[in-house]
C-alpha cells in the first residue's frame, strides 16, 4: 500500500540562487501538527501531475511547525522539479509523506566533515545546523559549479560566524577554481574518526567513497539523488520470490519490478518513489542474494544483505525470501 501522507499548505517560496528555490510547506489543517524529523530527514512530495519526488528538509530539526525542501530546476526534469518551479505555488496544498531518514547524522561523533555538490546542500545545511546547535565541532566543504548557483551562502557564512571556534566553512566553484574539487586532497588528515558525510551528484558520491576507502575513513556516508540503472540483461530475467509472513511464492518476470508483482499478486507492501530513493519499500531479506540497485544503501548495507528496495532491486540468485 502505499504510505500514508499529510496534507500540506504551501506557505513561502523563495528563490535561494540560480534554478533553485525554497518551498516551505506548514500543515494544512488547523491544531495539526507535522511530525518531528532529524537532520538528514527527507520528505516525498505527492505532485498534482501524479508524480512522487523526495526532497531532503533542510530547516533546523528543531522546527515543529514547518518543513522545508530546496529543489533545483534540473535540465534533464522528468516533470518533478519542473512542476514545482512553474506551477506550484504559495497557498497551494499538496499530500506529503512524513518524514524517513536515510542519511542519518551521528550526533556523538567527535567531529563531523560534510560535503555538499550542487542542490545536494539541502540535508547538508541541515546538519550543519544541527551539529552548531549541539556545539560540536564540524567542518563543511561546499562545492558548487558557480557561486551564483549555490544556495545558502549568507546564511552559512552567518551561522559561521555564530561559533568560529567549532565550524570551518570552505567554498569551492569551479569556474573560480578552474576545475571540480579534489577530494583527496580536500579530505586528507582529517582523522579515520571523524564522521564523512556527503550529498551531490553521482561522480561527486562515487569519488568520495573511492576517496574515503583509500583514506581508511570507515565512517563514510552519503545520499544519493536517483537510484542506479538496472542493467537490461537483469531486467530481462525472471526470478522466484518467497514471502515468508504471507506464505506466497510470487514470480517476478522479465521487466516487471518485485514491488508490482507483488501488487498483482494481491500483496500490499508500503512504497511510495518507486525509483529506489525514499525507503518507503524497503523490505527485509530472508534468503537469495540481492541485486541491489537503490540510491539508499551503502556498500557495507548491500553486502550485509540484509534488506533492499524492492521497487528497483532484483534477484542475482534465487530463491529470493523476504520478510513480507
Amino acid at each position: 500500500m502505499s504510505a500514508p501522507t499529510l496534507n500540506a499548505l504551501v506557505h513561502t517560496m523563495r528563490h535561494e540562487a540560480d534554478g533553485i528555490v525554497s518551498v516551505e510547506f506548514r500543515p494544512a489543517t488547523a491544531d495539526v501538527e507535522f511530525p518531528a524529523f532529524e537532520a538528514g530527514s527527507h520528505i516525498d512530495l505527492h505532485l498534482p501531475n501524479s508524480l512522487v519526488r523526495s526532497y531532503s528538509l533542510c530547516n533546523p530539526s528543531s522546527d515543529r511547525g514547518r518543513y522545508v525542501v530546496g529543489v533545483l530546476h534540473d535540465r534533464a526534469s522528468r516533470g518533478g522539479s519542473r512542476y514545482v518551479h512553474q506551477q506550484l505555488r504559495v497557498g497551494s496544498t499538496v499530500q506529503i509523506s512524513a518524514p524517513r531518514n536515510n542519511f542519518a547524522l551521528h550526533e556523538d561523533a567527535p567531529r563531523s566533515v560534510l560535503v555538499s555538490g550542487g542542490i545536494g546542500v539541502t540535508p547538508i545545511w541541515c546538519m550543519l545546523q544541527r551539529l552548531v546547535a549541539l556545539g560540536r565541532p564540524v567542518e563543511l566543504f561546499y562545492c558548487a559549479r558557480t557561486r551564483k548557483e549555490a544556495a545558502f551562502i549568507a546564511a552559512i557564512e552567518a551561522l559561521a560566524e555564530q561559533a568560529p571556534a567549532k565550524v570551518q566553512v570552505h567554498w569551492h566553484f569551479n569556474d573560480e577554481r578552474g576545475g571540480p574539487p579534489d577530494l583527496a586532497a580536500l579530505l586528507a588528515g582529517r582523522g579515520a574518526d571523524s564522521h564523512y558525510y556527503c550529498c551531490g551528484p553521482t561522480p561527486m558520491l562515487d569519488a568520495f567513497e573511492k576517496t574515503c576507502e583509500q583514506l581508511g575513513y570507515a565512517n563514510a556516508h552519503i545520499e544519493r539523488f536517483a537510484a542506479v540503472a538496472v542493467p537490461q540483461t537483469l531486467a530481462d530475467s525472471g526470478f522466484e520470490v518467497v514471502c515468508r509472513k504471507s506464505d506466497k511464492t510470487v514470480e517476478v518476470p522479465a521487466g516487471k519490478s518485485i514491488l508490482d508483482a507483488l501488487i498483482d499478486a494481491g500483496l500490499n507492501p508500503d512504497h511510495s518513489c518507486k525509483e529506489g530513493v525514499c525507503g518507503a519499500c524497503e523490505t527485509a531479506v530472508l534468503g537469495g542474494e540481492v541485486d541491489h540497485h537503490d540510491g539508499i544503501l551503502s556498500k557495507a548495507e548491500r553486502a550485509a544483505n540484509k534488506t533492499m528496495m524492492i521497487c528497483v532491486s532484483r534477484c542475482k540468485r534465487g530463491p529470493l525470501v523476504l520478510d513480507i
